[in-house]
């Protein structure tokens, strides 16, 4: 039975310093907008590493949510979402920052297609999905739901958003409350996402804290220029003015910029010495360069730069097989790699922090894909340390490619995030005196912030070891070792009643298998033999008494062949109880002929 435990829990927002600013500035800002505004829908807007996950958990606690459906982008951030809600997590959010005290957690169900069924969505207080599984008018999910279903919708990078994908979800739930949270306002279609702002981190504060990185740019601007025009193959000569009218004016010209080998040169090789700077001034040598490209042909290219200069070089793509890039990825993670080459392969919810140098050897057209891609070098090595010199990302660009134009969505973005990136990626004239670099350093006029530390208990012992329960003699055990002082630390896992309810389900055919086998074993059938195929159907005696077994247990409990993954928590004890009296009826009728 659901028990609506976003109302009924009292979480612990108010004065937790184990919350960060935005997370509890956002819950504020969200509960103070419902309260006084019947505007349905608002967005967000936290730099990463800021914290947003968390502000997911909580905010349905500030609407005291009854049932809450939240909605990723893709599967990856949808697995990410779904352990921040897991009770079986040791590292849960609302442990972790003291948000709820005991075990009493939010019901979460996970949509994953054919293995998840109503029932699981019906008992949950919090639903996690991706939007491949629930768009489009005629989707299964949005047939079977009422409109009441969900009195809240919260999107995760919700700049993904556009209008076709959303508004079917949006006018099947006309009454629920919907809040967009992203790191930028921008959407995928280059319009701003759903709703007023209400409210947004501005970056200087988030480098304050120490949630993201300090970054600087390296900005490349040689005296003067050879490139090749494709469309006659003549090879022109041009100044530093003409490299900045022609990145300002021509397309071509700036993908000619990122592209030529020259050019790629004098990107890679500043990325090498700022990485082996920063790894010397640290200590640290996990400290890596992440790269974007234009295309497949142009990773190869790179990677080829930088492994002929001796780096561990490495690229991912699209077109590769997918296991060719775990594999490359895996390699990053057990830090074999110095540098990962890709073409927007790594984009939100992809966490490594020792991604510290930035080569921008592609073309952005817009501010919002270039912030985000910015955001792979901005997550922190040493937590809430703002002068931590491993928490420091260079930017590396070409004067000529990408920042000689004022982007169309610049507005877009929050005042202090535009003077930040004013300051980052300037539009206005650049005095490079005799240098052929110049090295940008973003100040804030802000005044400093408190610091906040966050820290996580992992003190709470166990009180009840399940497997035994029921042993009166080693319960007496585990008390008498507790009044010597000692601690039992074996915590039990919580499962969920999805979890649960799927592994039963699971466990059903299992045993079904079980049962055949025995019948088979007990009256001599080879299982692989067609003896008991009356029908010539080219059945084996094995599929015939399981598929007997399983006509009659979906008998049972009224459903059809094909509708096992509908099968409810009851339904399936009601299979189980019988299961016995099935399977002999089973041998009855085709053993015996009876």
């Amino acid at each position: 039975m659901k028990t609506d435990k976003f109302v009924n829990i009292a979480p612990n927002i108010a004065g937790n310093t184990l919350l960060r600013i935005p997370q509890s500035e956002g819950y504020e800002e969200i509960q103070r907008h419902y309260l006084s505004s019947d505007e349905r829908e608002v967005g967000i807007v936290l730099p990463v590493g800021c914290g947003k996950s968390g502000l997911i958990a909580i905010t349905p606690f500030a609407l005291k949510s009854k049932r809450v459906l939240v909605i990723a982008p893709g599967k990856n951030i949808k697995k990410q979402l779904a352990e921040d809600f897991n009770p079986a997590n040791p590292n849960i959010f609302y442990l972790k920052c003291n948000v709820i005290t005991g075990d009493d957690f939010p019901e979460p169900a996970i949509i994953e297609g054919a293995k998840t069924n109503k029932t699981d969505l019906d008992e949950s207080d919090v639903v996690v999905t991706n939007i491949q599984q629930i768009q489009g008018k005629d989707n299964k999910w949005l047939m079977q739901l009422p409109s009441d279903y969900f009195d809240l919708i919260i999107v995760d990078e919700a700049h993904h958003n556009v209008a076709e994908s959303w508004n079917s979800i949006r006018e099947h739930f006309p009454d629920s409350k919907i809040v967009n949270l992203s790191a930028t306002p921008t959407r995928a279609d280059g319009q701003i996402m759903e709703g007023d702002i209400i409210y947004s981190f501005p970056i200087f504060r988030a480098i304050e804290n120490g949630y993201v990185k300090k970054l600087k740019a390296k900005v490349l601007n040689p005296s003067s220029l050879k490139y090749i025009r494709n469309d006659d193959g003549n090879e022109v000569e041009v100044s530093i003015e003409e490299v900045k009218r022609l990145g300002e004016e021509d397309s071509a010209f700036r993908r000619s910029i990122v592209s030529s080998e020259e050019t790629l040169k004098t990107i890679i090789d500043c990325s090498i010495r700022e990485l082996q700077n920063l790894r010397s001034n640290t200590g640290e040598n996990r400290h890596k360069i992440i790269v974007s490209a234009l295309n497949y042909k142009h990773c190869i290219q790179i990677t080829e730069a930088y492994s002929a200069r001796g780096l561990r070089a490495e690229y991912i793509h699209s077109q590769e097989d997918s296991r060719i890039n775990q594999n490359i990825l895996d390699k990053l993670e057990r830090h074999e790699l110095d540098v990962i080459v890709q073409v927007r392969m790594l984009g939100e919810g992809f966490d490594h922090p020792f991604l510290s140098v930035a080569a921008v050897c592609s073309i952005f057209s817009n501010l919002s894909p270039f912030a985000q891609f910015v955001g792979r070098v901005m997550r922190v090595v040493d937590q809430n340390q703002p002068n931590s010199p491993n928490n420091q990302g260079i930017v590396i660009y070409h004067a000529g490619a990408n920042i000689a134009q004022r982007w169309s969505d610049f507005q877009q973005f929050s005042e202090a995030d535009q003077e930040y990136f004013d300051q980052l990626l300037p539009v206005e004239e650049l005095n490079f005196s005799d240098n052929s670099e110049l090295e940008l350093n973003p100040r804030s006029n802000m005044e400093p912030q408190n610091k906040v530390e966050i820290s996580a208990q992992q003190n709470v012992t166990v009180r009840e070891v399940p497997l035994l329960k029921d042993d009166l003699e080693a319960q007496r055990a585990i008390e008498l070792l507790e009044q010597k002082g000692f601690e039992v630390t074996l915590k039990p896992i919580p499962v969920t009643k999805q979890k649960q309810r799927q592994a039963a389900k699971k466990a059903i055919d299992e045993k079904i298998k079980n049962k055949t086998g025995v019948i088979l074993n007990k009256n001599g059938i080879n299982p692989q033999g067609k003896e008991l195929d009356k029908k010539h159907l080219g059945k084996t005696n094995f599929i015939l008494i399981k598929s007997a077994i399983d006509k009659k247990c979906n008998e049972l409990v009224g459903k059809k062949s094909g509708q096992r993954h509908e099968f409810s928590q009851p339904e399936i004890d009601i299979i189980t109880s019988n299961l016995d009296d099935i399977a002999n009826q089973v041998e009855v009728k085709l053993i015996n002929g009876q």
